[in-house]
């Protein structure tokens, strides 16, 4: 029983409530996550947090999504990592840690609180949460010394920085918020970013911002780079709604188990190799590694996580307004980025996971050893000792399969104009059956720029 139970992943013991959410029954889905005990737990309160706040969200209780969302914000500020949770890494598994959260979920904490903010009329504090994404980059960038390849910054979040900015009023800082995504884009050889191309609405953006602050040496600029010619539109009298459109369900992460074996180099280092020997790991060891005795660790089984992508049910959609088709434009690729980032410290995962893993054998080969060459009473002893470390090794070893899984897989935007009073915008998606399904929102057009989020996490 304990080993069914340490075999089945995160999400296998969230079900109920992940169903829920699928279904869009969001206040039975609240039940469920109230009623289950492994997400309560400590070491699991970010992640409790996360959902709380998703799921208040997604219910209209903005303000009660908020408290969740500052909660999780104050736990990430504070730090999560301590000696003794290191310590619980090292003798148990990564699952038993305190769940610390991925990166690019971080920054849409920050997304889901402006939203939050801006429903309940604060644009203040909207914009609070706008300046708290340059420092959330900061934070991104001095982790990874900023020169690293990895996820170190979020394009879509500096796009978002620049709407928030701009439903102030701030034309400068938008600007600067839209020309930093920009350069996200650029800076990379297939000017992508995480499976996302540069929108053209951040490009016109861009140049539109760079133009209303007199910048118009950058809109050339700018207009060359892209290899478009912007034209000027006059502001509709109803004002623009950013109509953000989220898709689908994050992926799901799994357990793999792999094969290795510790052998030792020419020159005295030990390392871990796979059965195709395609993968050389140094063996992370603090004690002398003279004395380590390969054969102790000759096959040792090590379980990874993995993300699956989980297809999402509608594959593409279109707003119209006023007889207006506008199309939507991909803006974040959630699955991309979760594949890719985990793909990123998969190395320094497989180090760590590996060396625990190596540290516990040579500890149960050490005893066995000793149990060969006492009497026999210290041999029944020590020889139980040792099946007692192989058993508890077998059942400690499993991989982190937990993050937040209510996020979309991708979220795609578009820029509305809207007329002056009410406006009846249309979204039509085209569903797993190949068949069109219609959404139907009204806007009160009010001069101003507007914001609106639509789920379908199916």
């Amino acid at each position: 029983m304990l080993f069914l139970l340490g075999c089945a992943s995160y999400n296998d013991r969230i079900l109920p409530y992940y169903k829920n959410i699928s279904a869009g029954n969001y206040k039975e889905a609240e039940v469920q996550l109230d009623k289950n005990s492994l997400i309560q737990q400590p070491r699991n309160k970010l992640l409790y947090l996360m959902e709380k706040g998703r799921v208040a969200h997604l219910n209209g209780e903005y303000e009660s999504s908020n408290r969740y969302f500052n909660q999780a914000d104050q736990m990430l500020e504070q730090g999560l990592t301590s000696a003794s949770d290191a310590a619980v890494g090292v003798l148990l598994n990564p699952m038993s840690q305190k769940y610390k959260g991925e990166d690019f979920e971080k920054f849409m904490i920050h997304y889901y609180k402006a939203l939050n903010y801006l429903y309940l009329h604060n644009t203040e504090d909207a914009i609070v949460e706008a300046r708290r994404i340059s420092i959330q980059a900061q934070e991104q960038g001095d982790k990874f010394n900023n020169k690293d390849k990895r996820y170190s910054n979020d394009a879509f979040s500096l796009m978002l920085q620049g709407m928030l900015y701009e439903s102030n009023n701030d034309e400068n800082n938008a600007f600067i918020s839209y020309r930093n995504a920009v350069e996200i884009y650029q800076a990379s050889p297939d000017k992508t970013y995480y499976g996302t191309t540069m929108p053209l609405g951040l490009q016109e953006d861009v140049i539109r911002t760079a133009l209303l602050n007199g910048f118009t040496t950058e809109a050339d600029q700018f207009q060359t780079a892209f290899g478009i010619k912007y034209q000027p539109v006059k502001p509709t009298d109803g004002g623009d709604l950013i109509f953000f459109w989220e898709n689908g369900l994050a992926p799901v992460k799994t357990q793999v188990d792999l094969f290795f074996s510790l052998i030792r180099t020419n020159n005295g280092d030990l390392f871990f190799t796979d059965a195709a020997g395609g993968l050389m790991i140094p063996f992370n060891y603090g004690g002398d590694r003279n004395k380590v005795n390969t054969k102790s660790v000759e096959s040792l089984r090590a379980a990874f996580p993995k993300y699956i992508a989980q297809k999402p049910y509608y594959s593409s959609a279109i707003i119209t307004n006023n007889q207006q088709q506008i199309p939507l434009e991909k803006a974040e690729d959630i699955n991309e980025l979760a594949f890719k980032t985990l793909q990123q410290r998969t190395l320094s995962e497989m180090s760590k996971v590996l060396s625990r893993i190596a540290v516990k054998k040579i500890a149960e080969y050490g005893i066995r050893a000793a149990a060969s060459n006492g009497d026999n009473k210290n041999n029944s002893l020590l020889e139980g000792i040792g099946y007692g470390l192989q058993l508890y090794s077998l059942l400690s070893e499993k991989a982190d399969t937990r993050n937040w899984q209510t996020l979309p897989a991708y979220i795609s935007y578009a820029r509305i104009p809207l007329q002056k009073g009410e406006n009846q915008i249309t979204i039509t998606m085209k569903n797993a059956q190949g068949a069109d399904e219609v959404k139907t929102i009204k806007v009160n057009g009010t001069g101003r720029l507007q914001f609106y989020n639509y789920s379908t996490l199916r």
